[in-house]
């Protein structure tokens, strides 16, 4: 089962101006990130991933686009290490401010023994299957002249279909983890006799 959940969340503001877009996003993100410190999300599972301003223009047929305003934005990614109450946490983010949320990644944090598991698994499968061929074809396994890994690798599950409302009157936001398939492909060379 994963034991990570990595959410983006995130601010976006607009206003007239450059300056006044970027001050309130700044206002804003701050209670976010303190929202978060207190729901006791360390410093190091909080990055930026995004930080932007742009402007913005009404365009009418025949006329030179007009400046309308400025859109500003800042994005955290957010490591959650308790998946349970990631979901209340991103209920108080929105309610101080956050109007952007994306994700969930579920992951393990050490995925090293789940693999370790599945290169064992494929060991015990390839020797079983060894001798199959060689009791099909009226020999025995001598040994294994050689074992090659191509890559351990996870299966995400399918993407979650965006949710467009995170919270509906009365309901909390539940991430709720499943369960990741890591799986292993070797290559073994047996020597028959």
């Amino acid at each position: 089962m994963p034991d990570i959940a990595v959410i983006s969340a995130g601010v976006v503001t607009r206003a007239a101006t450059a300056a006044a877009a970027m001050q309130e996003n700044a206002r804003r993100m701050e209670r976010v990130i303190a929202a978060l410190r207190a729901a006791g999300v360390a410093d190091r599972d909080i990055q930026t991933s995004n930080l932007s301003l742009n402007a913005e223009y009404h365009h009418e047929d025949n006329q030179p686009p007009r400046l309308t305003g400025y859109t500003a934005s800042n994005q955290v990614n957010i490591r959650f290490r308790d998946i349970r109450n990631s979901g209340r946490v991103l209920d108080v983010l929105v309610a101080q401010g956050a109007n952007q949320i994306n994700g969930p990644t579920l992951t393990l944090d050490q995925p090293q023994a789940a693999l370790d598991e599945a290169r064992a698994n494929a060991v015990t499968i390839g020797r079983a299957r060894a001798q199959i061929y060689a009791r099909s074809l009226g020999m025995q396994v001598v040994r294994i002249v050689s074992v090659s890994e191509s890559g351990g690798h996870f299966a995400p599950p399918p993407p979650m279909a965006e949710r467009g409302e995170m919270m509906v009157a009365g309901a909390r936001t539940q991430i709720v983890p499943g369960e990741q398939k890591y799986q292993v492909a070797l290559a073994m060379v047996f020597e028959l006799r």
